[in-house]
């Protein structure tokens, strides 16, 4: 709590560019308080939250973790001499865990003022075991699911969320409003940067058996360009002030640049081009940097990397075509 207290003063807002203290309410919930208190803390944060959201705020609560809260309800369940349900959890905990996340939501205050109320519940299950019963239930009740990746925090990939077992329902419902806003391109990419990894998936549990090298240039180019989505567009850098706040529409066009770059490779490999010759480009490595070297405010530098894109993979096909 005091690492805490001493490193989240400096962290500045990117938005606002104010103390991210100026906006935050900290309650502790420690292993070594009372029983009683590492219960209500979770019911203390959601009240607050509801406090500002009537006065017209639009609130994140972050509960870190339900999982100890979820021990500390064991513990007292226990001390009441309560029948004990799978793995000792009280058989209420699903109607508990319901009651929480059904107060989030948007609303109408008196006023006429709007304010709304997002939980995002950290769940820590033991050993990483999705199966248990606090995240079972808890995925009964909530429509989005990001999955915490030990593998991709020990590799310094930032956010750590894997994108295969990580999934949203809302998408459908906020579909309309992406195609309003941003036309249906941003569905499209979306959808295909999506397949993308999920092929790259399956290609690495082959790759882990038998080696990069046997496969043929055609999915060693998928492999090669969910590799540009991962790190180009994925790993998201809080440090670096082009990174740590992307706007939409620069999302946008940066999926638009990456989905251009493996269709326009694939016709170069159609025309039996190997997918090395691409690599000796360094166009996978220009588009991974664009986070970095594009700012968010000027976009045109993208519009303009699509035609070196063309130019250059065009430029490789007369080469060896001659």
């Amino acid at each position: 709590m005091t690492e805490v207290l001493e490193e989240f003063s400096k962290l500045l807002d990117p938005k606002s560019g104010k103390p991210m203290l100026d906006r935050t309410v900290l309650i502790a919930n420690t292993s070594n308080m009372p029983v009683a208190a590492r219960e209500a803390s979770i019911y203390t944060g959601i009240t607050i939250a509801e406090y500002f959201r009537d006065m017209g705020y639009h609130v994140a609560i972050l509960a870190d973790s339900t999982s100890r809260w979820a021990e500390a309800l064991r513990e007292i369940s226990g001390r009441l001499e309560e029948m004990p349900a799978e793995e000792g959890f009280p058989a209420y905990l699903p109607s508990r865990l319901a009651e929480f996340y059904e107060r989030a939501g948007y609303m109408q205050c008196l006023g006429g003022a709007e304010g709304s109320v997002t939980i995002i519940g950290a769940v820590s299950p033991q050993g990483g075991d999705f199966s248990e019963p606090v995240t079972q239930n808890t995925k009964r009740f909530i429509r989005t699911f990001w999955a915490l990746d030990r593998s991709l925090a020990y590799a310094r990939h930032f956010p750590a969320i894997n994108w295969i077992t990580s999934y949203s329902e809302y998408f459908p419902m906020l579909e309309p409003w992406y195609q309003e806003n941003f036309g249906a391109d941003f569905t499209k990419y979306r959808s295909k940067i999506s397949a993308l990894l999920q092929e790259e998936s399956k290609l690495l549990e082959i790759v882990k058996l038998i080696g990069s090298d046997v496969l043929p240039d055609d999915q060693k180019l998928i492999v090669e360009s969910a590799k540009v989505v991962r790190l180009g567009f994925l790993q998201q850098n809080a440090y670096n002030d082009k990174d740590t706040y992307v706007p939409i529409e620069k999302q946008l066009k940066m999926m638009k640049v990456m989905i251009h770059l493996y269709e326009k490779s694939q016709e170069v490999i159609a025309k039996n081009i190997p997918v090395s010759q691409i690599k000796n480009t360094g166009l996978f490595d220009e588009v991974i940097r664009v986070k970095y070297e594009v700012p968010n405010d000027d976009l045109s530098l993208l519009d303009q990397l699509i035609v070196k894109i063309d130019d250059t993979l065009n430029k490789l096909i007369e080469e060896n075509q001659t």
